[in-house]
């Protein structure tokens, strides 16, 4: 394994801790990179050490984040070590067993064109409540949202290779959720992830993370939260526009009448708010397929209300919200894997 790299980010290590790791790490590896990003003046004795004994120390002088420290350490690799074949990047707080980061090494070697990630099992009782939910909530969110299913999204031992380092060179992210835009990057991108199995590793409940659950959360689910308000408030704003032009129209069978115009409307809001918060680019072709999405989709709820409302006899706003709640799961995906897929 003569050119893969071991990355570190660390932020006011543990020094016992990082010391017997780096040790056992020098046993398996020889190419070691530490990125010391903004610790405290402290530690510099602790980094100064760690370099007398062939480790590569990269600093920061400020804190810029996990984010960063990847991407600043890609690319002093990519620039300096031309027969650079990739890199397994780990934490420095005792989470990765050297046998674990040897096995994602390994997978790497034999699938240079995939991500490889170690995936821990958050069932087991050495897991701090934070991580475990944290883990599964935002697993779930990824099924739903991006249709990736993937058993640990917040694992930070992965194996890239010199592609993915140069092609997750400009992904946005500068904390922790540079991480999770790696994962989303896969889905865009077709590329695939290998998963290893990994030991379950907490220290002192996880004491020496750096993660804030509220920043970094925030952070991390700032894409989904915006994707969720723009869908939502279009929702909410549909229903509104519906009852509001049937109240004019004051005739129920008008209920098809009634759902084209509330959709035209609330549609052009949804599409502004998706094009300026959420996706990337919105081009022609996406314009093309969202409206016709629209179209289908308009003529289904108006053609589902109508129907229900006359067979059930229920009020039409509460057979409209139904409709369309169901409506909006399935636009979700159709949205996600359709209309602004790589977007």
């Amino acid at each position: 394994m003569e050119n893969i790299f071991i990355v570190i980010p660390t932020l006011d290590p543990d020094e016992e801790v990082m010391q017997k790791f780096i040790g056992d790490l020098q046993k398996q590896f020889k190419n070691i990179i530490v990125i010391n990003d903004g610790s405290k003046k402290i530690h510099d004795k602790f980094f100064q050490g760690l370099e007398k004994k062939g480790i590569i120390i990269f600093k920061h002088h400020i804190n810029l984040g996990k984010g960063r420290a990847l991407k600043n350490a890609f690319n002093y690799l990519l620039n300096n070590y031309p027969a650079l074949e990739g890199v397994v990047t780990c934490d420095c707080d005792g989470q990765h067993s050297v046998k674990d980061i040897k096995k994602v090494a390994n997978a790497l070697l034999k699938n240079k064109d995939n991500l490889i990630i170690g995936v821990r099992d958050f069932d087991k009782s050495n897991v701090p409540p934070k991580s475990q939910y944290g883990n599964k909530i935002t697993r779930n969110i990824f099924k739903i949202f991006i249709g990736l299913e993937i058993s640990d999204t917040q694992t930070g031992l992965r194996g890239l290779s010199t592609k993915l380092m140069k092609s997750f060179m400009d992904l946005s992210g500068e904390r922790y959720e540079y991480e999770t835009n790696m994962l989303i990057a896969c889905k865009e991108e077709n590329i695939n992830i290998t998963e290893v199995e990994i030991e379950t590793i907490y220290l002192n409940s996880n004491a020496n993370s750096h993660f804030n659950p509220l920043r970094d959360s925030i952070m991390i689910y700032k894409l989904f939260l915006k994707y969720f308000f723009a869908s939502f408030s279009s929702f909410i704003l549909d229903i509104i526009l519906f009852g509001s032009i049937l109240g004019i129209l004051k005739i129920n069978s008008k209920i098809l009448a009634a759902t084209i115009l509330a959709r035209i409307i609330s549609s052009i809001y949804n599409y502004i708010i998706n094009s300026n918060l959420v996706f990337k680019n919105m081009s022609i072709t996406t314009l093309a397929k969202y409206y016709l999405l629209v179209i289908i989709q308009m003529f289904i709820s108006g053609c589902f209300v109508t129907y229900l409302f006359n067979l059930l006899n229920l009020p039409v706003i509460l057979i409209k919200v139904l409709v369309d709640s169901i409506l909006w799961v399935i636009n979700l995906v159709v949205q996600r894997e359709f209309v602004f897929k790589g977007e």
